[in-house]
């Protein structure tokens, strides 16, 4: 055993000075002390917008520098247990070390997701979209799945979410969900779940019980910070007013609270619903508004592929990214990394999504790095 735990802890020990390496940790110890002095003087906050963007990247900063220190001091610990348990055996302390160094395999992963993160937004906040595709009453079901799985991974984070609107299915379901995540690399985390996702199941609502494939498509927005600038024409949008459907109270219900905002010369159209208040509505809905012009715009710039939805493919049989199996056995498998696992109810239920984000951004880095 101790011979094992040497060579994990070997290769532990050069992956993080790796990581470590490419979160440029000295540099960053360097402009920590710089901001800091920055902070500290009499006039720092008499301006308030540079005040808060330096606090916001002395604080991201420190959380870096923080992970790295963590890292190493759980390294040494599970040295120090792994060399006490091999000269006294004790396999309570070689347990231990094992039990360390699984530990910081795990956080290891979340700072190579930092390193592998290089665009500004991929450290903030996230807007997302689930709607249904192919596969009727069974693709409506399959969207309110997915959206509540987002929601368990989001808590499983300790993100913050606010829902925009979940709008009833008729029947069963959803028609859309829309809602923003908060938190630290929300976005650069999230639009790994871009794209067509495929269920396979026996159909809860086909009283032969056939088995039944549904699709559901997620559409993942950077939620754009104050600086970025996108130019809106208030001639351009038509703003409607109308009864919020679904849950929220007596209240929601009962006025014309929700608002829908259609920009006429793209076409897009964002709702919101979730608020009491028409102008908390309207505010909401106009942030998504810009993200998704943004998008647009971004496009036309780059004349690529659309690099933060994915390529834009109908939500249908063919297109899928990761599809979930759950009869005639159990399998989620994400088809573009190849990572799969049976246990499906701590996917779906538990919202225990870091495996697959976190192979799909290894395999996008790899992918870069070989083109």
């Amino acid at each position: 055993m101790a011979e094992v735990e040497h060579v994990s802890l070997d290769a532990l020990t050069a992956r993080l000075d790796e990581v470590e390496s490419y979160l440029h940790i000295d540099e960053k110890r360097e402009e920590i002390a710089s901001l800091t002095q920055i902070s500290a003087k009499a006039d720092f906050w008499n301006d308030a917008d540079f005040a808060r963007q330096t606090m916001a990247r002395l604080a991201s900063l420190k959380d870096d520098v923080a992970g790295i220190d963590a890292a190493h001091a759980k390294l040494e610990d599970a040295k120090a247990a792994l060399e006490l348990g091999s000269e006294t055996e004790d396999a309570g302390l070689l347990a231990e070390s094992e039990h360390l160094a699984d530990s910081l395999a795990r956080d290891l992963s979340e700072l190579e997701l930092s390193s592998w993160f290089t665009d500004e937004l991929d450290h903030g906040d996230a807007i997302v979209t689930v709607k249904p595709g192919q596969g009727g009453l069974e693709a409506q079901d399959w969207a309110d799945m997915l959206f509540h799985m987002y929601l368990r991974y989001a808590a499983r984070r300790g993100w913050s979410v606010d829902i925009a609107e979940a709008t009833p299915a008729e029947v069963i379901g959803i028609d859309r969900a829309t809602f923003t995540v908060s938190g630290k690399n929300a976005y650069g985390m999230l639009r790994a779940e871009q794209g067509v996702h495929r269920l396979v199941r026996i159909s809860p609502t086909d009283d032969k019980k056939r088995r039944q494939t549904s699709f559901a498509g997620v559409e993942v927005l950077p939620v754009l910070p104050a600086e970025i600038e996108v130019d809106i024409d208030p001639s351009d949008l038509r703003i409607d007013v109308y009864h919020a459907s679904g849950p929220g109270g007596q209240g929601v219900n009962t006025t014309d609270s929700a608002v829908r905002i259609t920009h006429i010369p793209t076409g897009v159209v964002v709702t919101c619903q979730n608020e009491r208040s028409q102008l908390q509505n309207k505010a909401a809905a106009m942030n998504i508004l810009r993200s998704r012009l943004y998008e647009i715009e971004r496009e036309k710039r780059e004349a690529e592929l659309d690099e933060l939805r994915g390529p834009k493919h109908e939500i249908s049989f063919g297109n899928q990214i990761r599809s979930y199996v759950l009869y005639p056995y159990q399998l989620v498998k994400d088809l573009r990394t190849g990572e799969e696992t049976g246990n499906v109810d701590a996917v779906l239920d538990d919202g225990d999504l870091d495996p697959f984000i976190i192979a799909y951004h290894r395999w996008r880095t790899s992918q870069k790095d070989a083109s």
